[in-house]
């Protein structure tokens, strides 16, 4: 089960700029709940990080490509895996898909550092993520 589905949407008008299609924004708002979804998968659930050990992941590098334009009325579906995991790092691969057709309309890899969020330093990231994590590594 490398991939997950992490989000699910429809593209609302008011999410599409004057040139007729959604807007840059909504495409990295996107990739960010996707983030949320998988990190709860792993166990940094939103109690987690409200009362646990208040760690997340935040994103400190982004490469992204656009390869189909998004309209209005258009349902989507974002598939996340995990790319590579280092020391205090993990890697996302975001794609989002145009349905039913399963036209791949962006693709993204946001590189992450696990945060304390009471240091807002990054922190290791602990065995039991990394175990957790091995479920959805691209192959």
């Amino acid at each position: 089960m490398p991939a997950m589905t992490t989000y699910r949407a429809a593209v609302d008008p008011s999410h599409c700029d004057f040139l007729g299609h959604m807007n840059v924004s909504r495409y990295f708002a996107a990739c960010s709940d996707a983030v949320f979804a998988l990190q709860a998968e792993l166990g940094l659930t939103p109690d987690d990080m409200r009362s646990g050990r208040r760690l997340s992941f935040a994103v400190v590098h982004a490469e992204s490509d656009f390869r189909a334009e998004l309209l209005a009325g258009d349902l989507l579906r974002m598939e996340t895996d995990i790319v590579g995991i280092g020391t205090k790092s993990m890697s996302f691969r975001h794609r989002l898909y145009r349905c039913p057709e399963e036209t791949l309309s962006f693709e993204a890899t946001f590189k992450g550092v696990l945060l304390s969020l009471d240091t807002r330093r990054a922190v290791e990231v602990p065995q039991e993520l990394r175990d957790r994590a091995a479920a959805f590594m691209a192959g």
